[in-house]
């Protein structure tokens, strides 16, 4: 069996385990009895069996698969106590998905790749992937304070009491996103039909005259957003042809 096939049985595992076989009322007792639930105890025991099945399906020694399906249970038994002391919000959710999923690819790139980790590092902290990590933490607050003082002259002009708090922030980061994504991959007609996209949201409340200022100022700071994000793009395209 290869690596990869290897990867993708434990990510099954996973998430059969957190999300198939696990029923509301243990979600609900974790979440109110934390490290004294029966619950987490159990749910960790499953993801370790299945995680178990999944290595010995990848043709693994039982010894080496059994330390490994231990690994995965306690670490998730240790995250999971952790994270049923926190709100139930969309960053601990992926917070804890990211931690689980993080220590499956440590356990699959032990079992396939011995001692990865200093080759992955020298990776890491090369230029190019510093660099893209760079530009996609510019295109997010950064460049969304930088938004918002160009287009400060026009704020006082617009009522927007009738929109959701903080929306356009996070709507302006995910289109950055997508577009500095399509740049570096090489894929521009998908920008295109997103700008598109955008502009006919508004196009009825230009055309019938109603909150003509909110239009123009949407479709002001999207244009922006657009252009120094296509901008921020090719040349970090441009920098990493050179490197």
């Amino acid at each position: 069996m290869t690596a990869l096939s290897l990867l993708l049985l434990l990510l099954l595992a996973h998430l059969a385990g957190d999300f198939l076989l696990q029923c509301k009322a243990w979600v609900h007792s974790k979440q109110r009895l934390g490290y004294r639930s029966t619950a987490v105890y159990l749910h960790a025991g499953v993801h370790g069996l299945l995680a178990l099945c999944a290595l010995l399906i990848g043709e693994l020694a039982f010894a080496t698969a059994l330390l490994a399906a231990a690994v995965i249970a306690l670490s998730h038994l240790v995250i999971d106590i952790l994270k049923s002391y926190t709100p139930e919000q969309v960053r601990y959710f992926l917070i804890d998905q990211a931690l689980h999923l993080g220590v499956i690819l440590l356990v699959w790139s032990w079992l396939v790749y011995p001692w990865p980790l200093p080759l992955l590092g020298n990776w890491l902290l090369g230029p190019e992937p510093l660099a893209i990590l760079l530009a996609y933490v510019l295109i997010t607050r950064p460049l969304s304070i930088l938004i918002a003082l160009v287009m400060q002259r026009w704020s006082a002009q617009i009522d927007n009491s009738g929109t959701l708090a903080d929306a356009g922030a996070r709507i302006g980061i995910l289109e950055r996103f997508l577009v500095l994504t399509f740049v570096l991959s090489g894929e521009f007609t998908p920008i295109g039909f997103l700008l598109a996209a955008k502009s006919v949201l508004r196009f009825g409340d230009l055309r019938e005259d109603r909150d003509r200022k909110l239009t123009e100022y949407v479709l002001l700071g999207t244009m922006l957003s657009f252009a120094l994000t296509l901008l921020l793009g090719l040349a970090l395209r441009y920098l990493l042809q050179t490197l």
